[in-house]
């Protein structure tokens, strides 16, 4: 969804719309009049098979391309656009959208105003088609300049969508079991739209950057389908035997982690599996057995004789991208054991991994060297959640940046790479240092970080204009917390900033998210808790601070940025 332009961009006096959110526009009409529905299934969906493909398009058809901008300003976005040759007509108000916004960023609704506007743009074998362009005012001094970084670096609203040309529940049924089979693309929630009777179904597909919302729309009020796009609402004792099954799906996830079954399958060719079987030392029938179940949770899908990792399935590789493996091995080994006494944990609010091993996990890891890699291994694992950090906070004004137990440096590595004029100091344990050492060097500015060896718990480096503090604080209850906030409070000067990173519990009438069952996680195996955005400001109040901020991050995690108070 690229095309060069080689044209100054249009504004306005005062200007309405930043010339990168103007080039989005332009790529989502470009793009929808180079393609139709066959080629944007084709790049959505290249699993799909020909026959496939040709039954998904005989009922279907490619409706709209979707992106979201910033006006400071929705005054005059109408002929600015139509400067673009897209004649949109009139702004109307957005309400989803805008209710997704204030969900997602903590706001108030009605501090956020939404407009959509649609125009009209052919595809590319003459069909009619539409860019739909949302709108969220920022007007200069509004504090939304961090809800439009996020959106900018995410881009959650930004969708395709195909209307279902035979609004025919059956049709429609076996139109979602095609997109959703073998992990093609996962389910995404959807609803009936009273106004305009019509059923929605969302679902996320896999890209080559990322993820990218889909969406199918059909005429009509569908609930069989809708009740099936769920979590199996309508079937409460299917989805209950499943729930109870959970622990079965964790450990398949770890023993194809342990037999690196994503690894060996994720080549070409792909091993028959009998020379599965061989190469991971297994039994060939129980191997096969365990093959299914994993193409039943998503992870594997059957390709001839053999299987293939889904998108779901890759990140198990152990040398990819993004890769969770270490996770699954953690999650499925030390943790698998305690988190068998969480009905300890909740009878006596003590932490379960104390009661399974006889001491706390951090001194426990430290003294078993191989869980202690696993951990820190683990940890590291969960770094695409920091991608965006460098770009959401402000470091135009900083020198000095202090990562208060930073693990590896990743985010370190990330924020002094992307902000050369910065240096860094990071504070961790002995043997995490040198991994944080090789972490900073592979990124190229370990000659502008300081290693420091120390206990946070302890003391803090003092004269830091940024200091981080990365998944630390959900590792203690509110006391510690406190503790931890107020020695980094005293290494502060006034005009420094804190930057805390968390997964967030969702407040009254927000979505769920990863933070839920984190926050168990944390009951029975370290002793901490997730908290809310409140929670977080109550605590940074009492230990003299002021939450600025609260930004989106990948995988259910938030920024948090507090400034000193007064």
């Amino acid at each position: 969804m690229t095309t060069p332009y080689g044209a100054a961009p249009l504004r306005l006096d005062p200007p309405v719309l930043d010339p990168s959110d103007l080039g989005r526009v332009r790529r989502a009409a470009a793009f929808v009049a180079a393609n139709d529905t066959a080629s944007v299934l084709a790049a959505l969906l290249p699993g799909l098979g020909g026959a496939e493909r040709d039954a998904v398009a005989a009922h279907t058809a490619f409706a709209h391309a979707a992106v979201l901008v910033f006006p400071s300003a929705q005054d005059g976005l109408p002929g600015l656009l139509r400067g673009e040759g897209l004649d949109t007509g009139p702004v109307t108000p957005s309400v989803v959208v805008r209710e997704r916004l204030a969900r997602r960023y903590g706001r108030s609704v009605d501090a956020l105003e939404v407009g959509i506007l649609r125009a009209p743009v052919a595809a590319a074998d003459g069909s009619a088609c539409e860019v739909e362009i949302f709108a969220l005012s920022v007007p200069p001094g509004s504090g939304l300049d961090t809800v439009a970084a996020g959106e900018r670096a995410h881009d959650h609203e930004a969708h395709l969508a195909f209307e279902v040309t035979t609004a025919d529940p059956v049709v429609l049924a076996g139109l979602r079991a095609t997109l959703l089979a073998d992990g093609r693309t996962t389910a995404d929630g959807g609803g009936h739209n009273a106004y305009e009777d019509s059923t929605v179904l969302y679902f996320r597909t896999p890209v080559e950057h990322g993820h990218l919302r889909l969406e199918l729309t059909a005429r009509g009020h569908h609930p069989g389908v809708l009740a099936a796009h769920g979590r199996s609402a309508d079937r409460p004792a299917e989805q209950l035997l499943q729930l109870m099954t959970g622990a079965w799906a964790t450990q398949a996830v770890a023993v194809a982690a342990e037999l690196r079954l994503a690894d060996h399958l994720d080549t070409t060719p792909r091993p028959t599996p009998e020379r599965l079987a061989a190469l991971t030392g297994t039994d060939p029938d129980a191997l096969r057995r365990l093959l299914r179940y994993l193409a039943a949770l998503g992870v594997l899908a059957p390709d001839g004789d053999t299987y293939r990792p889904t998108p779901v399935g890759l990140p198990l590789r152990s040398d990819g991208e993004g890769s969770l493996h270490p996770l699954a091995l953690l999650y499925g080994g030390p943790f698998y054991r305690s988190f068998g006494e969480l009905g300890y944990a909740v009878r006596t609010g003590r932490d379960a991994f104390v009661h399974t091993f006889g001491e706390h996990h951090f001194p426990y890891f430290a003294r078993h060297p191989g869980l202690a890699d696993l951990f820190d291994r683990s940890m590291a694992a969960g770094a695409a959640m920091f991608g965006p950090v460098a770009e959401l906070a402000d470091f135009a004004r900083a020198r000095t940046v202090v990562d208060v137990a930073g693990g590896n440096g990743e985010l370190l590595g990330r924020i002094l790479g992307a902000h050369p004029h910065l240096e860094g100091v990071l504070l961790e344990r002995a043997h995490v240092v040198e991994a944080a050492r090789d972490t900073l060097v592979k990124a190229g500015c370990a000659d502008r970080c300081r290693l420091v060896t120390g206990d946070f718990t302890e003391a803090v480096p003092e004269g830091g204009d940024v200091y981080l503090l990365s998944r630390v604080l959900h590792d203690w209850d509110d006391r510690q917390c406190l503790g931890i906030l107020r020695r980094i409070a005293g290494a502060m000067p006034a005009h420094a900033e804190l930057l805390v990173v968390e997964r967030l519990l969702p407040g009254p009438g927000e979505d769920p998210s990863l933070a839920v069952p984190w926050d168990v996680h944390m009951l029975c195996n370290v002793g901490g808790r997730e908290r809310t955005a409140g929670h977080y400001a109550a605590l940074f109040a009492e230990a003299g601070f002021t939450l600025a901020g609260v930004a989106e991050l990948p995988l259910g995690g938030a920024l948090l940025t507090a400034r000193r108070a007064g």
